[in-house]
């Protein structure tokens, strides 16, 4: 008789699924997308269940237990993490553990259900004899039921008194649920929907027909910014509630998500709507409470960083992603992953419209627009009536290399802080300096695990390596000349809020960075001392350009452009452009406003195109570039990185695999292999090939072969599809 078999995605990095018995006993419970036990050599392993079939189980051992007797991936879900494993080649089961809060994952390290206990007056009861019992029976009588949680506050350890009571019938107690609070039960004013611009209507309108006809559409909201995307995601998701569906708001920056939150929590909130928050900031226990309150259907809006793309909604009704030119949604290290392009295809899995909003769209989704693949909505205005910023490019040619505020600037800040209003200024490195320099002999202090110089800083007395975080306190005098005139050389935030505070000493000056903000809660109060006046200059890396509305900021200076625009990457001046237009548009929000964007290479078109907020332009000169090189959209890449301990043995092992490829033959373009931009990082030694090709197919063939082939031992590979990060 055949049997049931189940094939599990182990929680390891393997690339096959796993084939066990299914006992009797779990026979009716088990279904696809459940976590489950399972022996794995000499241990016990999680996993998920893939696929249920009939078959022989001969030599095949048994599932060992349930992690949970619900699903913890519904089909489309489960569907859509066993795609985006295969595509970006990387192990099913660690894909699937992505998707899951780590409290589900592991044996003996999962993250506590928390409970508390409800005390309740039984019915008849008389009166109990002792004091202190007839003083909890009457507060709990004029309570109706008391956690036991309250009764804590208000009578002194009453723990054993309640239970004599629950013994004697006077009391009936009830183990509940405890929820971890995300918000930490930040009140928030209730608001109503804004009345729309015309554009806004067409946009609403368009995307009310979607939300309606429950099936996929794709859609992108290019707005310029302030033009009020905010409000049109707010009333489109207002729509899909008053369907009984669920709504899904991914945003590029952990940083971000206080402040959208609270828009949506001002809004919905009242009207009984739920709303879950889902993003590593979290601590482990609100993430997983966060994803079982999803799972359950108790939420009706989800909004998160990237990983929310996995949020285990039963009825999505739309996915809006914010920002979606933003290349944090893919991520970085172990599943390269792309939560923008994951949206797109899980809406064509359950049959919902995905916007994405943008004032600086990305190529890619230009393309798809220009292409046909796309309905492009458009917002050419801002919602108040304000006039865009105008903004000027600051020609460094002859200006002093040591002086980092040009005379313009200086000037701009003064007139602006004179008039009470606000700055904003943008200097996209981090630290005090970049490195430190004996001025006698030329000694620099370099990381000993990563090619690169440690950034300097100043307040907390370290050199930091920003890619192994390797640090050391900075010396006396040089080790190699033991002279002692050690010098800071180039600028950070941290060196520019000096020498702001000297130049305005009575200006009142914040720093928001990685620095500032690492600690939970840090930027959301920055934020607020922001809006309420309290801050005249903002000093920022790039985290200042992305989503804040600060009503009070009239002016935006831009430092060392350049350093973004000259970047060895093809995708430069894309970013270049995206970074300027977007931090432009934090100035004059509420009307007017000034932008000086300092620069060497004032000719530069997506200089140019920034200052003239001219996003059409930029894309018809960039497209050109991309279509001769067959870069993306136009093309398709695939970056494969060698990795291990010295240097000839990385590269031949990557030069074998080269050879190996070009005997394979096909119309993919190999280039490489050739060292990374930073060809040593944390101690290991690093080598790529960049795969390029016209089709997916055409490189999915390839990228067949190169998984097939055995890598040497001491020597790791990645495979990144679709990178967007060449370093």
């Amino acid at each position: 008789m055949p049997e049931l078999i189940a094939d599990i995605a182990v929680f390891a990095p393997l690339r096959q699924l796993f084939s066990y018995r299914v006992d009797e006993s779990m026979r009716e419970l088990i279904k696809p997308g459940q976590g489950v036990r399972v022996p794995f050599g000499r241990r016990r392993i999680g996993g998920v269940v893939v696929a249920l079939r009939s078959g022989s189980s001969e030599r095949l051992k048994d599932v060992s237990e349930l992690i949970a007797q619900e699903t913890l991936l519904d089909p489309p879900l489960l569907e859509l993490c066993c795609w985006a494993a295969d595509y970006y080649r990387y192990p099913v089961g660690m894909a699937l553990r992505s998707a899951l809060p780590g409290g589900l994952t592991s044996e003996g390290s999962g993250v506590a259900i928390l409970s508390d206990f409800l005390y309740r007056s039984a019915e008849g009861s008389e009166l109990p004899r002792g004091r202190k019992q007839r003083e909890i029976l009457d507060f709990i009588r004029d309570a109706g039921e008391v956690t036991l949680t309250q009764l804590r506050e208000n009578f002194a350890t009453p723990h054993a008194v309640l239970e004599r009571l629950v013994e004697q019938g006077f009391l009936e107690k009830k183990q509940i649920e405890k929820l971890r609070d995300p918000f930490l039960s930040d009140p928030v004013s209730a608001d109503a929907p804004l009345e729309l611009t015309n554009e806004q209507q067409v946009a609403f309108e368009r995307l009310q027909q979607a939300v309606n006809a429950k099936s996929f559409s794709p859609f992108l909201l290019q707005g310029v910014t302030g033009s009020g995307k905010t409000e049109v995601y707010l009333q489109a998701i207002a729509e899909v509630l008053q369907l009984n569906r669920q709504g899904l708001v991914l945003v590029p920056e952990i940083a971000l998500t206080p402040q959208l939150v609270g828009r949506f929590r001002a809004r919905f909130e009242a009207d009984g709507y739920r709303i879950a928050v889902l993003h590593s900031g979290l601590s482990d226990g609100e993430r997983f409470d966060s994803w079982r309150q999803i799972s359950r259907g108790d939420i009706d809006i989800v909004i998160g960083a990237r990983s929310a793309i996995f949020a285990p909604l039963q009825k999505p009704g739309l996915i809006i992603v914010d920002e979606e030119h933003e290349s944090s949604y893919k991520q970085g290290e172990g599943f390269r992953y792309n939560a923008r392009d994951l949206a797109l295809l899980r809406g064509q899995k359950v049959g919902c419209p995905v916007l994405l909003g943008s004032a600086t769209p990305s190529l890619g989704s230009a393309f798809r627009c220009a292409s046909g693949q796309m309905e492009k909505l458009e917002l050419t205005r801002r919602a108040h009536a304000g006039e865009l910023p105008k903004v000027d490019l600051v020609n460094l040619s002859g200006h002093p290399p040591e002086q980092l505020i040009s005379t313009q600037l200086q000037e701009g800040i003064s007139t602006t802080l004179s008039a009470g209003q606000q700055v904003l200024l943008l200097l996209n490195r981090r630290g005090f300096s970049p490195f430190l320099l004996c001025a006698d002999c030329g000694q620099t202090f370099r990381c000993p695990n990563c090619e690169i110089t440690l950034t300097y800083h100043q307040k907390a007395q370290h050199l930091r390596c920003h890619y192994c975080d390797y640090s050391i306190m900075p010396p006396v005098a040089c080790p190699r000349c033991e002279g002692h005139r050690l010098e800071p050389e180039g600028f950070g935030t941290e060196r520019l809020e000096q020498e702001i505070a000297e130049l305005f000493p009575a200006a009142r000056i914040a720093r928001m960075d990685r620095d500032t903000t690492s600690r939970k809660g840090a930027h959301q109060k920055i934020v607020r001392k922001m809006l309420a006046g309290q801050v005249d200059i903002l000093v920022g890396t790039q985290m200042i350009a992305k989503g804040h509305d600060f009503p009070g900021v009239a002016l935006v200076g831009v430092l060392a452009s350049d350093a973004v625009l000259n970047l060895p990457d093809f995708r430069a001046a894309e970013r270049a452009f995206s970074l300027l237009t977007q931090v432009a548009g934090r100035a004059g929000r509420t009307g007017g406003g000034r932008v000086l964007i300092q620069t060497y290479s004032p000719d530069h078109y997506a200089l140019e195109c920034a200052a003239a907020q001219d996003y059409a332009t930029f894309y018809e000169q960039e497209i050109l570039f991309r279509q001769e090189l067959g870069y993306p959209p136009v093309g398709h890449l695939a970056n494969l990185v060698f990795s291990g301990i010295g240097e000839q043995k990385v590269q031949k092992v990557a030069e074998a695999l080269t050879a190996y490829l070009f005997d394979v033959g096909g119309p993919v373009e190999i280039l490489g292999p050739s060292p990374c931009p930073l060809f040593r990082l944390r101690g290991k030694h690093r080598v790529q090939i960049l795969l390029k090709a016209e089709k997916r197919s055409q490189l999915k063939r390839l990228l067949d072969y190169v998984e097939h082939w055995k890598v040497p031992t001491g020597v790791s590979l990645t495979i990144d599809v679709d990178p967007l990060d060449m370093f």
